[in-house]
């Protein structure tokens, strides 16, 4: 149902047919809307907006405290403030939108300026309750603009069956999706069909460059190519290389270095597939500057951006230290406060990061359990936790970080975490987006779909989605059968 309406819910009409079309429809936000995405105002393209009464009471008792939704709140407040503030005249009538948001936004904005005066169902008696409010408020509308299409938008599941339920449309808030259907989600990697040199082989040039081979190529799917995108045939001879230029008609391909083969380990891990392969070759690039890891549990994101992070900080001197972050987000029942320093309130929530580190330093078999106890040590002096909470206005020089389970992160809240980098500073963004925890975030409208969308086919940036899990073979078949 929701796919099916997804173009209503972000204002653009979908049903051409109906008599109602030609008018533009009214959309009755919910309040979580607006605590959801305060800019949700001016999303609606040439439709309007009415708020009920009800609705900006809710904003009110949510606009106190810290947290994501008061911010939200007070956001949504200070916008309605300077549009309303503005208004000269009847705000009965509505208010011009395209003046204060962007100029999509030619509706108007419509508040509840008079009771309602129609006989509810006897499922809307409790007028106390806020949602029952809402929904009254949409029914009544409905009955005075016959015209008129009127849908309720609301991010609760339960508030939308209710109203369908008394006859009112309504809708989730698709407006902050990133994409209709995650399964569209660029993967960076790309398989060449098997007559790709003849299509793309006329004309070709190729030359060595810092012991790799580069191909400028030219042929129908340079178009469609992504610059460090990896594409790869696997023939007889098998190909791996990456996008390393586009030019217009014209693409350079270059060949990888081969993190499969033992003299290529890094901190003693080798990669065991084609996609992990792909991710060393972007986690070990200094010249890429962001880089985003998906996949299911156990196909090794976390121990390869470990295994690469400390090669560069211990090994090769690239960068200072190494930062992990991750969202405090329980699974289960939350275990209270927790004492101690932030690293040490930190710690339960890092225990993937130890898991890995004992991997790291168990392979190396000459160092004896002094030499492991000493490199053990000597890692986690250049190994910092922090929490998300106190990232507001830092600003990291030279560091490597690396953000844990960046699924549960909201758009903005990735962006605040990105923004902090400094010069000569690389960030890894790792999750997976099947494993969503945080409230109201969607495999589409979470932080990491967002940034690979956006990042794709930037010259500082690479993305890799894991496809084999490489734990053990019950991890393996847990993750294929539950």
């Amino acid at each position: 149902m929701a796919t099916k309406h997804k173009k209503d819910a972000v204002a653009t009409s979908e049903h051409a047919g109906s008599a109602k079309s030609h008018q533009h429809k009214m959309f009755v936000l919910d309040t979580n809307v607006l605590m959801h995405d305060p800019t949700s105002l001016f999303r609606f393209e040439e439709h309007d907006v009415y708020l009920p009464m009800i609705t900006l009471e809710e904003l009110d008792n949510n606009k106190k405290g810290m947290t994501e939704v008061a911010r939200n709140a007070r956001q949504a407040s200070r916008f309605l403030d300077e549009i309303v503030s503005s208004q000269e005249g009847e705000i009965e009538t509505g208010i011009a939108l395209k003046e204060f948001g962007t100029r999509q936004a030619s509706g108007r904005l419509m508040l509840q300026t008079r009771p309602i005066t129609l006989d509810f169902p006897s499922a809307l008696a409790d007028s106390g309750k806020a949602d029952n409010q809402i929904l009254a408020v949409a029914l009544d509308l409905q009955h005075h603009n016959p015209k008129r299409s009127v849908v309720l938008v609301s991010k609760d599941i339960n508030m939308r069956i209710k109203a369908r339920a008394i006859g009112v449309s309504a809708e989730d808030y698709f407006n902050d999706k990133v994409l209709e259907d995650t399964d569209l989600l660029y993967t960076g990697v790309r398989e060449l069909p098997k007559d790709f040199w003849d299509k793309h082989g006329k004309d070709m040039e190729s030359w060595q460059e810092h012991g790799r081979t580069l191909y400028r190529i030219k042929g129908p799917m340079v178009a469609s190519m992504h610059v460090n995108e990896f594409v790869f045939q696997d023939d007889d001879k098998p190909f791996y290389a990456m996008v390393a230029a586009l030019d217009g008609k014209s693409a350079v391909l270059k060949t990888l270095k081969d993190y499969t083969h033992q003299k290529n380990n890094i901190w003693g891990i080798v990669a065991r597939n084609r996609e992990q392969n792909f991710a060393l070759n972007v986690l070990m690039d200094p010249d890429l500057d962001f880089v985003t890891l998906l996949g299911q549990a156990g196909t090794g994101k976390t121990l390869l951006t470990l295994a690469a992070a400390l090669m560069q900080t211990l090994e090769f001197k690239v960068y200072s230290e190494i930062i992990i972050t991750r969202v405090t987000v329980p699974v289960g029942e939350d275990i209270g406060f927790l004492p101690g320093t932030e690293e040490e309130k930190m710690n339960p929530w890092m225990g993937a990061l130890e898991d890995n580190l004992d991997v790291l330093n168990s392979s190396d078999d000459e160092a004896g359990d002094w030499g492991r106890a000493a490199t053990r040590d000597l890692i986690r002096s250049r190994i910092k936790v922090k929490s998300l909470n106190f990232m507001r206005g830092r600003t990291f020089l030279n560091k490597f970080l690396i953000i844990d389970e960046a699924q549960n992160l909201t758009p903005k809240q990735m962006k605040t975490l990105i923004t902090r980098a400094g010069p000569g500073t690389k960030v890894v963004c790792l999750g997976n987006i099947a494993q969503i925890d945080t409230p109201y975030l969607t495999e589409g409208s979470s932080g990491l779909t967002y940034v690979v969308d956006r990042f794709k086919g930037w010259n500082h940036s690479g993305h890799i989605t894991l496809q084999r899990g490489e734990r053990s073979r019950l991890a393996d078949h847990a993750a294929e059968v539950l």
